[in-house]
């Protein structure tokens, strides 16, 4: 029996750069220079954080105002989870 496959950093990047080249269902992040999957991972993002970073990179080109509401909520999600605090909005 063999263990997982190893991959080095190297083939990792060049994997990664590999399928980013690649978009399914538009094009409203290929044309960026750094795509919000490749920031995510990156950073190491967790799911509430790379779905902010998500919206709000494609909101003028995809869903507008809607994905603007869906980042606020993942960082609604974001302030109650990581600090136990609901939102709110005054001052």
């Amino acid at each position: 029996m063999t263990g997982p496959v190893e991959w080095d950093k190297q083939q990792n990047q060049e994997r990664l750069a590999t399928l980013t080249n690649v978009q399914h269902g538009g094009n409203h992040y290929i044309k960026l220079a750094i795509q919000p999957s490749e920031y995510i991972i990156k950073n190491k993002l967790n799911f509430c954080e790379g779905n902010v970073i998500k919206y709000v990179t494609r909101h003028r080109s995809k869903d507008r105002a809607k994905d603007l509401r869906k980042a606020i909520h993942y960082c609604m999600m974001l302030l109650e989870s990581e600090y136990n605090e609901e939102y709110d909005e005054t001052p």
